[in-house]
């Protein structure tokens, strides 16, 4: 492995270490015992959840295409789950808020662990089964388990701000550090100690189940709206309504489903644009330096949210500028660097030049995340929050399942055009949502003082 990877990896770990370790009092909250008890509790669960599902990212395409199938039947399976994770994950999801969040996030684990056990058979109808498990329990991943912190969180009357800092730290172990760590563990299980590519799905399964126990014995449910019966047809219908008649849940929705739709993108796009000559790279390392890339993210998040006076929606314009110029650099490089055409070699110059960019986007994903995430807990309605944060992934799944399909119909840098155009047009929306934002916090505020008026003025008798 050359010496760049290892500069890279390592100027990277120097940076986040001390961005960490030079927090003075303003970049820290003060909070209470109970606070920081419930945090930790979450971040344990959580931290599991994500090996779970991180360990099985390494080894599925090379499983797959170890049971002999071609690329395009591996193509079907990947689009089978995020098929699955748009129709059935968001009926699941949506079930969530009626029969309990701790009830959602315990079918995630069930459902994922049964996806894991299917791995083991070379059947292709089987493998098809565990993909669209596989995709509902990814929409409970994004939807139940933080459906189920913020509504508990508000119940036990612990302060708004206090969120976004397990927002940030559930990010930066989460998909970061537990990250790193899963793929260097899913390399060792799998390669160094021999067992082979369905190890890591075993593995998954184990900490899927450790974490179920965690939340089976300390976890109380919380539902979106237990007042009402309502069918499941009545909660799509609510829910449709919100996302029409409030300008900023639409809004949200849209920014969520540009951005996320870019990243899922790139994810498929990186290999090809780093090594279009067959380059020899190390994935594995690259992977954990993403994954790096994305803690420095997080942390710079966690000092931006801890900044009372500093809005989410303000810097968020920023962060989705810089990411769309990052996508831009692949067809940048292909004009004013000279490409290679020798096959078989290591990173050319100007893959050297994507790598650094690649990392600042992976740095502007490990921002959205945690500021995602507290933007959702503003404006969406906690009666109806995990049906409408499925309805955002609708989008976004049917994006991801047409760039799947079509993956060899574009050249790669029309691909990462179209990433810019829509991450540009995500700061655009970001723009407006904090106008919106902006103008109902005026409006709210007026109308709160002059019934203070009201209630102040003498009468005349």
């Amino acid at each position: 492995m050359e010496v760049f990877y290892y500069l890279v990896f390592g100027g990277l770990s120097m940076v986040v270490a001390l961005l960490e370790l030079s927090k003075t009092s303003k970049d820290l909250v003060t909070t209470s015992s109970a606070f920081t008890s419930f945090k930790n509790n979450y971040l344990v669960v959580y931290s599991l959840m994500m090996a779970g599902d991180w360990l099985q990212g390494p080894y599925v395409y090379f499983l797959y295409s170890q049971y002999g199938f071609s690329k395009g039947d591996i193509g079907r399976l990947f689009i089978a789950g995020f098929g699955s994770s748009m129709l059935f994950g968001t009926i699941v999801g949506s079930l969530a808020d009626k029969q309990g969040r701790k009830r959602a996030c315990v079918t995630y684990c069930i459902t994922y662990i049964l996806s894991c056990v299917t791995k083991h058979s070379p059947e292709y109808k089987v493998l098809m089964v565990g993909r669209i498990l596989g995709g509902i329990a990814t929409s409970l991943l994004f939807s139940a388990f933080e459906s189920w912190l913020v509504a508990e969180h508000n119940k036990r009357g612990f302060e708004p701000q206090w969120l976004s800092l397990t927002f940030s730290k559930a990010i930066f172990l989460g998909n970061g550090l537990v990250a790193i760590i899963s793929g260097l563990f899913a390399n060792f299980l799998a390669d160094n100690l021999g067992f082979g590519p369905v190890a890591p799905f075993d593995a998954a399964a184990c900490f899927l189940a450790i974490g179920m126990a965690i939340i089976l014995s300390s976890w109380t449910e919380n539902y979106g709206d237990p007042s009402e019966s309502k069918d499941l047809l009545t909660q799509f219908k609510v829910a449709a309504v919100a996302i029409a008649s409030d300008e900023k849940i639409a809004l949200l929705g849209a920014i969520q489903s540009l951005f996320e739709g870019s990243m899922y993108t790139f994810v498929f796009l990186w290999t090809p644009a780093l090594s279009p000559n067959e380059e020899e790279i190390p994935h594995g390392f690259i992977f954990a330096t993403f994954m790096l890339s994305s803690m420095l993210g997080s942390s710079i998040a966690s000092r931006l949210m801890a900044r009372v006076t500093l809005k989410v929606e303000s810097y968020m314009q920023i962060v989705f500028v810089i990411s769309s110029a990052t996508l831009l650099l692949p067809i940048i490089t292909n004009f004013l660097v000279t490409p290679s055409t020798e096959k078989g070699r290591t990173i050319s110059f100007g893959g050297c030049i994507l790598l650094f960019g690649f990392c600042t986007f992976e740095a502007c994903v490990g921002i959205f995340w945690p500021s995602i995430m507290k933007m959702r807990s503003q404006y969406i309605p906690e009666e109806s929050r995990s049906t409408i944060m499925n309805f955002f992934r609708i989008p976004l799944n049917v994006f991801v399942c047409i760039v799947l399909y079509n993956v060899n119909a574009f050249p790669i840098t029309i691909m990462f055009g179209m990433c810019s155009i829509f991450l540009f047009m995500a700061a655009i929306l970001q723009k407006r949502l904090m106008v919106v934002s902006d103008s109902h916090r005026s409006k709210s505020q007026d109308w709160a003082l002059k019934e203070k008026d009201v209630e102040t003025e003498p009468l005349n008798i």
